[in-house]
């Protein structure tokens, strides 16, 4: 696997189309990967990381990653499946092209967002794309779940999303049509999007500000949390073994491989809040080209073994098949 593809029941299209699944639309951190300086300012030492986008299409190559998001393929009681996104960052319409045809996902039912930084929410102009075309926006808005903060933020980012009357004189154009619904940065507060529940994750993304993870699923306890540097009591009670219960899957955040980062984990502290959270499994996101994704996840082959927790990088395009 030294080339660089993607192993085959990895990257390939599952036959389990039936029930529920998580599928990895990104990976990376906001600047995404390749880094483009390791490409436009090559250096006699060249990122290895970085130049496998040169020779290796994305599709086969999971060192390629867009901003994190998640999108939940959630099967029905009734067998009709809804699909639920996380997040809509600066490379959704990539993402779309690439994973959404590959899965065949056909439309997003709801949205839900994390916090209102650009990796989450630059993308929210193209939810157009996935909508049902109409010249004069005569359609159904999508459901867009976001806190009071974010809201705020994001009625100043894009106000013609927001915006629910043309002014008098105004013309028609032809934008997403959401449906903007407030959720609260509370564990005890959860809110349901089509047909799923979710109680928010509060945590902190640097000391100065509060990002929302999720809890999700009554089959299977999931746990995703993209951006976070420490996290507050009640949140890491929820989703621990030791007190809320333990999860089925932990999706975390983790951007270097060494060190520490004042709005991130990084590899050394994931690995600890993994070691004290305890979940049967977790997938790892939000990767720098630090990275490698094989010689890595090496690594964590052995560690997984050690400590008795399996724990892998989760990769674009990634289908994870669960019962939820």
């Amino acid at each position: 696997m030294m080339d660089g593809s993607i192993p085959a029941e990895n990257g390939s299209v599952s036959s389990d189309r039936d029930g529920s699944a998580l599928i990895f639309l990104g990976t990376g951190c906001s600047s995404a990967v390749p880094n483009a300086m390791c490409l436009i300012q090559q250096s006699d030492s060249p990122c290895y990381v970085c130049s496998q986008s040169l020779s290796i299409p994305p599709e086969r190559n999971p060192n390629y990653r867009g901003n994190t998001s998640l999108l939940i393929d959630y099967c029905q009681s009734d067998g009709k499946h809804k699909y639920i996104q996380i997040d809509v960052g600066k490379t959704f319409r990539e993402q779309v092209l690439r994973w959404f045809t590959l899965h065949k996902i056909p439309q997003v039912d709801s949205i839900i967002l994390t916090h209102e930084h650009a990796d989450a929410v630059l993308g929210l102009d193209d939810i157009r794309s996935v909508q049902p075309f109409s010249p004069t926006n005569d359609i159904d808005p999508t459901p867009i779940f976001v806190s009071q903060y974010a809201m705020d933020s994001l009625a100043v980012k894009f106000p013609y999303l927001v915006q629910k009357k043309l002014k008098e004189g105004q013309e028609v154009r032809r934008v997403a049509q959401l449906d903007w619904r407030i959720i609260e940065e509370n564990c005890e507060k959860p809110f349901v999007a089509s047909g799923l529940s979710f109680t928010p994750l509060p945590v902190m993304h640097g000391e100065d500000y509060v990002c929302l993870g999720f809890l999700f699923g009554e089959k299977s306890r999931v746990a995703y949390i993209s951006d976070v540097s420490r996290f507050p009591p009640n949140t890491e009670y929820a989703i621990s073994k030791s007190g809320g219960g333990q999860l089925d899957l932990l999706i975390l955040d983790t951007l270097y491989k060494t060190g520490s980062h004042n709005t991130h984990l990084c590899f050394p502290q994931t690995l600890d809040t993994i070691k004290r959270l305890s979940p049967k499994r977790a997938l790892l996101i939000g990767m720098t080209h630090e990275f490698d994704h094989h010689k890595d996840n090496e690594f964590l082959e052995e560690w997984s073994k050690r400590e008795g927790i399996s724990v892998k990088l989760a990769h674009d395009g990634l289908r994870v098949p669960i019962d939820l």
